[in-house]
């Protein structure tokens, strides 16, 4: 039998990516009824409600990492600009169109003949395919400031600007931080790097001061106990649910904090349910299969033998390890509330089908010889 550099040519999917991906998926349908079951009952009277559409999103998910696991990952090399021309237009059409929809307070969204999307999702991996292309293109002058920082700062500052007036402070610290670490292994001067930080500092200071409820977001993370009725709420709530949780965890389906106490339990804060109903053993084990995502993510990056396919595998585990990272600092109280999803576990559509169809472009990466 055929060794194709990670998996059998009779089996084409990795499995040190398949089995986690699946596994989490699988927990994640679980965990999102058990989570929203009760709120899905209070709102639209079937406690189905949420996780049949969140079954229905991870059929796609699965069609979509194996429409790309077979679909050769330089396809999306030369569609680049179609890419991010597709993802600017759908950035636009949140703010201008009849289709941008609206939920608590927050304009993220297109609706679509009743299905809504989130195209910051999509902005974020035509981000990562375009600086893939460019930084491996421009390898050869990648430490001048004018080649290799200001082209890619601009195109990030494009998506920013639109989704920040979403707002989604959220979605767009994690494509500055993936645009920065991207342009770190490609080569940008460190100088460099650190110059934009400085530069962008002031206008975060602002962005931060002129809303009310962010400062307070910020104010109230660094002691959400003296807050304890609004800002500080959904932290004491989610740090109950790991502390109820113990070592052993309440039992699936127990959470007490899910009853209309944590705000958003399916989504945003399903891990804060995990580590109550699950307790430690399910935390760890959660943390277990994502760090084999992340550690085969890098392994594809590091042994690609094309440059585009090394940086889009890097940029794409990224993506992933940032979400994860926020989401999960976020609950144990670490970061400042965002409203992130948790990729593979957390209800929905457009983050488990986008976090889909990376795996299968790693899987392409990783079976792909070298040209």
């Amino acid at each position: 039998m055929t060794k194709m550099r990670g998996h059998t040519a009779a089996f084409p999917y990795d499995p040190k990516l398949l089995f986690p991906v699946l596994l989490l998926t699988g927990i994640g349908i679980v965990m999102v009824y058990s989570a929203s079951s009760a709120l899905a009952l209070e709102r639209f009277g079937s406690d189905y409600y949420f996780v049949k559409k969140q079954a229905v999103f991870a059929l796609i998910g699965i069609v979509m990492l194996v429409v790309c696991r077979h679909t050769p990952y330089k396809v999306f090399r030369s569609s680049i600009y179609l890419l991010l021309i597709t993802a600017f237009l759908l950035l636009l059409a949140v703010q201008v169109s009849p289709m941008g929809h609206s939920v608590g307070g927050a304009k993220r969204w297109l609706k679509v003949c009743g299905l809504s999307f989130q195209p910051s999702e999509i902005a974020r991996f035509a981000m990562i395919i375009y600086l893939a292309y460019s930084i491996s293109k421009k390898q050869e002058k990648i430490k001048e400031f004018s080649i290799g920082f200001v082209p890619h700062v601009l195109v990030l500052c494009l998506f920013a600007g639109l989704i920040i007036i979403q707002p989604d402070f959220g979605s767009v610290m994690i494509l500055c931080a993936l645009t920065w670490i991207m342009l770190f292994v490609g080569g940008v001067r460190i100088s460099h790097l650190a110059s934009g930080l400085l530069a962008a500092a002031p206008f975060v200071f602002i962005f931060i001061m002129n809303a009310e409820y962010r400062l307070k977001r910020l104010v109230s993370f660094l002691d959400p106990w003296k807050y304890p009725s609004d800002e500080g709420y959904q932290i004491i709530h989610s740090l109950m649910a790991f502390g109820t949780g113990g070592i052993w965890g309440r039992g699936l389906g127990e959470s007490c904090q899910k009853l209309f106490y944590l705000p958003e339990p399916h989504t945003d804060f399903i891990f804060s349910v995990i580590g109550e109903e699950l307790g430690l053993w399910g935390v760890f084990l959660i943390l277990g299969f994502y760090s084999i995502i992340l550690w085969r993510g890098i392994s594809i990056s590091k042994n690609s033998k094309d440059l585009f396919g090394s940086f889009t595998a890097i940029g794409l585990t990224a993506a992933i390890g940032l979400q994860v990272s926020i989401n999960m600092g976020v609950a144990v109280g670490l970061l400042p509330t965002k409203g992130l999803t948790l990729p593979f576990l957390s209800y929905g559509g457009t983050s488990l089908v986008i976090n889909m169809a990376c795996i299968g472009i790693l899987m392409n990466i990783g079976a792909s010889k070298p040209s």
